[in-house]
């Protein structure tokens, strides 16, 4: 058990766990794969299929329960709300609903743990060596990324400057909602501004004005291929059950 109570991750030879080993490129495709082979049904049995061998993963992600809980609760509120507007107002009764959550739900799950799983840095370098995506827009994903944990350490020291000032909401919602909303748009307003000085400091570095040296090679290994393969066919066997049990619908049939 770890210092938190939270369960040894499997790990390889680096103590690293395996998705966080993978490359990011792999990765990056893999999610896509996943979106690409999704986005055109709407069962909830290839959704599922997927969905679950997403959370099985999960041991080898490195996230720990509280992290898991914090990315995973919006997720799956994502899913129900949406589940139930088309509940609600579908025309396609609840199988449709209910495939429409699963699928959404399927296909976000692995872009989480691409975001969570990789190193911003290693990120960027595996966009642009083995997926040959432009340096600029590679930068901008690499700054996004680093910038995550400035904005949250930004939202935490917004909110202990409204309390000092007597802003909190107490018990009443509304009084909330209120507070929410002024420290998101302050929250905003400062991300703007680091976002221009970022831009401004990466052209006068002369950032994606050319080609540029490396100084990290980004590795791909057969565990890289192995994980699209595998995601291809957990795909065709997700279509396969689908079709089999009678569920497989297209989205646009």
């Amino acid at each position: 058990m770890g210092g938190d109570g939270t369960p040894p991750t499997p790990g390889g030879e680096d103590g690293r766990p395996w998705l966080v080993r993978a490359n990011p490129a792999a990765k990056v495709v893999a999610a896509l794969l996943v979106a690409a082979g999704l986005i055109p049904v709407v069962d909830p049995v290839s959704g599922g299929v997927v969905l679950a061998a997403g959370l099985v993963l999960l041991p080898f992600s490195g996230l720990h329960r509280g992290v898991f809980v914090t990315l995973g609760l919006p997720l799956l509120l994502m899913g129900a709300s949406i589940g139930v507007v088309n509940l609600l107002f579908g025309e396609d009764g609840t199988v449709a609903a209910l495939g429409t959550a699963v699928r959404l739900m399927a296909i976000a799950l692995p872009g989480m743990l691409v975001g969570v799983t990789s190193d911003p840095t290693e990120l960027a370098d595996a966009l642009v060596q083995k997926l040959k995506v432009p340096e600029r827009p590679a930068m901008g994903v690499l700054a996004a990324l680093r910038l995550m944990p400035l904005l949250a350490a930004q939202w935490r020291t917004l909110g202990l400057a409204r309390r000092a000032r007597g802003l909190e909401a107490g018990p009443n919602p509304v009084a909330a909602v209120t507070v929410f909303a002024g420290t998101a748009f302050a929250l905003l307003v400062r991300a703007i501004r680091t976002g221009t000085q970022l831009a401004m400091a990466m052209d006068a570095r002369a950032f994606g004005s050319g080609a540029r040296t490396r100084a990290r090679v980004s590795h791909w290994r057969a565990t890289d291929t192995w994980l699209i393969v595998a995601t291809l066919i957990l795909l065709a066997v997700a279509h396969g059950l689908a079709i089999s049990l009678g569920t497989w619908r297209l989205l646009f049939g």
